[in-house]
């Protein structure tokens, strides 16, 4: 297929990942600096603003980090706090239903693993672009050999 796009390729959700680190920037700032101006607080009081904020953007950055990398090998599914490795082999279907909050990739042991870099919240014809790059690449990196290589190497000679 000539349409499916160079390896390695990344598939994030890109919007919801702007809007997930503008909004940890800015809640860090906004209680920082709230912190730093209100005059009856002691430092151990600021200082606790400060680790609460940090918390909370912390919170934010993990649920920006989401992504799908595909390279030649396999894929590398980043979930919030999980990372999982696999073969193209392992791979069944891709999976993005209407209704569904993201991607599910069906695997060969019989589980399903969700694929939270390719969701349909803000950028709903995104996702389902994603979703069918990954399935079309899926599809051509695991379609079974057109031509299989002989068992025997000693059949050729006469």
């Amino acid at each position: 297929m000539s349409d499916l796009p160079a390896l390695p390729v990344t598939f994030r959700p890109a919007r919801t990942r702007a809007v997930l680190l503008t909004a940890a920037v800015a809640l860090f700032v906004v209680i920082t600096t709230v912190a730093m101006l209100l005059e009856q607080l002691s430092p151990g009081e600021r200082v606790s603003f400060v680790l609460t904020a940090a918390l909370l953007a912390g919170v934010l950055l993990l649920l920006a980090r989401p992504k799908v990398v595909a390279d030649d090998s396999g894929v590398t599914v980043v979930n919030i706090v999980g990372r999982r490795r696999l073969h193209w082999a392992e791979i069944l279907r891709v999976n993005l239903r209407p209704g569904d909050p993201w991607v599910f990739l069906d695997l060969s042991d019989g589980t399903s693993l969700p694929v939270l870099g390719i969701q349909p919240g803000i950028a709903r014809q995104h996702a389902v672009r994603d979703a069918r790059t990954l399935r079309a690449l899926v599809d051509a990196r695991c379609a079974p050999d057109p031509e299989p290589t002989r068992s025997n190497p000693d059949e050729d000679q006469d």
